[in-house]
């Protein structure tokens, strides 16, 4: 609305304008020369006066015509309006930024910013919360990480009531709810410790920002937590008697709300989840395809982790126990110019213009380091195989555990020496490992495996003699044995010897590789043997054919074609070599059939098959 005095201003106007109609325009004057002067306020002045002038001239005109505007006084109440909508803009938007500012103020209060850990000297600068910056190296904070393992509820644990400690390790579980939080963090996949936070009254704005951050973290996020250990009684984690109350916390890595699945269900025993399919809540059954399809969730389960150490723990055992009997080990070409195992499948690839294959074992080279006089060699290395095998205890590579030794009569002095090597991996395993196999057996269970103080030797015309007492048609007694066999006849094996790991020997000359030494009696048979645990084979052997013309006899024999790799292999028994005999073990073979697992694919870190060449 026009002020006041704008409008007595207008009335006067008007009253100039219906004298002049009436009367002429010498009355109008002296009407207006009367009127009192309007006053408006700064803000309409301008367009009042504008609009005074024009209603003036207008009134004053003898041909104006009753109830028209001017285009002055139209442009005046036009700024006018246009003043009053100005006004009112100005007004709601200082609402608005006040409202923004205040609502900025709040969000700044409330924000949980990422956090630049650069030295603890300046702790207490930094949010006790809040997403850590991507750890790039930046400084070495002065930090001390301790092992949960580490922790405990009484004096004498290395970090015990009341120490102060900071963890890194991966959010196993969290629940939070009103103005409490419990979490558990597992570290190493084994150990796993439970650290709570209650909502602190005398901070309450602190307390209810770092409720908002706990409800943000994800399970299996990697995070850094300080804490005071304090006494408890918590029987669903490793540290029992013991929980860190959580004095600050930071996500180091953030993982995906939602996972492939869940870590939990991965470490669930067959047992527990077949049992659960008639309840309310069944388990999901995991394949071993999609545990392959994302092996790093997989093997975050503990027993699935633990099956990884045994095989590490394989692979030392077998070293400490080789070193001690005087081997050396080396390591083999891998690019090699032809087969090294006859019947088994090779893969090969452009080698510059000619065709080069991936050795299936390093036979041929160990075989050649005898010839140099290093007596006693192993390796431990990828064996490729292209065989389109599709069973449980199959795979494309794998480990070799591989030795050869010079020999001074007979291959059992080799026999007595991997026996001697095997009872060191299998003691050991028990004593050393105790812990890692506790894990595993909770998930797949086994039992240790038996054997006997000196080598348990069973010579193929046995065999044969107890697979037929078994109801097996064993034919001429000159075929390999089928999977069925072996397993019946590891049973037996046990049920007379008492023991799960034997060698047999004697082994038909068809079925076994060109390099293998004749038995000197009949030379259907050789002077070859495999071992077993548990009725299945894990390592394959003989004494090598060292004399270079016998070798070659066999090689034509076989129909193999002498290429440039084997003659190399035949010349260095030409130039003098000592009589010699090994084996060939599978890494991942021992660990599945010691362990009791369904499928080698288990044993292997990232197993290859024919159906699989990732992860």
């Amino acid at each position: 609305m026009l002020p006041t005095r704008l409008m007595l201003f207008l009335l006067s106007s008007a009253g100039v304008r219906r004298a002049a109609v009436t009367n002429g325009p010498a009355l109008a004057a002296a009407f207006v020369a009367r009127a009192p002067s309007a006053r408006v306020p700064p803000s309409s002045s301008a367009a009042a006066a504008v609009l005074a002038r024009a209603s003036t001239a207008r009134f004053m005109s003898t041909d104006a015509v009753a109830g028209e505007k001017t285009e002055e006084e139209k442009a005046a109440i036009k700024a006018a309006r246009e003043a009053r909508k100005a006004e009112k803009e100005r007004k709601k938007a200082e609402k608005a930024a006040k409202k923004a500012a205040q609502k900025a103020a709040e969000e700044a209060a409330n924000r949980i910013d990422e956090v630049t850990y650069l030295s603890a000297e300046d702790q207490e600068s930094y949010a006790p919360m809040g997403d850590m910056t991507t750890v790039m190296s930046r400084s070495r904070s002065g930090r001390e990480f301790v092992n949960v393992g580490d922790i405990g509820g009484n004096d004498e644990a290395k970090h015990g009531p009341g120490a102060r400690v900071w963890v890194r390790g991966r959010l196993n579980s969290i629940r939070a709810k009103g103005g409490s939080c419990f979490l558990v963090l597992r570290q190493n996949s084994f150990d796993t410790i439970q650290a709570v936070y209650f909502k602190d009254k005398e901070n309450p704005e602190q307390s209810a920002k770092m409720m908002k951050y706990l409800k943000t973290l994800t399970t299996e996020s990697m995070v850094d937590l300080e804490g005071t250990v304090s006494t408890a009684d918590v029987r669903s984690c490793s540290i029992q008697d013991a929980e860190l109350v959580i004095e600050r916390i930071h996500s180091v890595s953030n993982a995906d709300a939602m996972l492939p699945f869940q870590v939990e269900d991965a470490a669930r025993s067959e047992k527990e989840v077949e049992e659960s399919q008639d309840t309310d809540r069944p388990f999901p059954r995991l394949g071993q395809e999609i545990r392959s399809d994302h092996r790093w969730l997989d093997l975050r389960a503990p027993a699935n982790n633990a099956i990884m150490r045994i095989q590490s723990a394989v692979c030392q055992l077998f070293r400490e126990s080789l070193y001690a009997q005087g081997f050396v080990e080396i390591h083999t070409p891998k690019l090699i110019a032809g087969e090294s195992e006859s019947g088994a499948g090779v893969f090969t690839t452009d080698y510059f213009g000619t065709t080069a294959c991936l050795a299936q074992s390093p036979q041929l080279y160990k075989q050649m380091a005898i010839s140099s006089d290093i007596d006693r060699v192993f390796e431990i290395g990828p064996v490729f195989r292209a065989e389109n095998s599709h069973t449980r205890r199959h795979l494309c590579e794998f480990t070799g555990l591989d030795l050869e030794m010079a020999i001074n009569e007979h291959y059992m002095e080799t026999l007595e020496v991997v026996h001697k090597m095997f009872k060191h991996i299998f003691e050991s395993l028990e004593t050393r490992w105790a812990r890692e196999l506790e894990v595993i057996r909770t998930q797949y269970e086994s039992e240790p495996v038996t054997f006997t103080e000196e080598p348990c030797v069973m010579h193929w015309p046995e065999a044969m003699d107890i697979l037929r007492g078994e109801g097996f048609d064993m034919g001429d007694g000159l075929g390999d044995l089928t999977g069925a066999q072996e397993l019946a006849l590891g049973a037996a094996v046990k049920e007379k010897y008492g023991t799960d790991f034997f060698m047999l020997d004697k082994y038909p000359s068809d079925i076994r590789p060109f390099y293998t030494m004749p038995d000197p009696a009949d030379d259907r048979f050789s002077n070859s043997y495999d071992m077993f645990i548990r009725g299945q084979e894990i390592c394959s052997g003989a004494q090598r054919c060292h004399d270079p013309e016998l070798v070659t006899q066999i090689i034509e024999k076989k129909g193999i074609e002498i290429g440039d790799g084997l003659k190399t292999y035949v010349d260095s028994f030409r130039h003098g070599v000592s009589p010699h005999a090994g084996a060939g073990i599978g890494l991942e073979r021992v660990v599945f059939l010691y362990l009791g697992l369904d499928n080698v694919r288990k044993a292997s870190m990232f197993p290859r098959d024919p159906n699989r060449c990732t992860p």
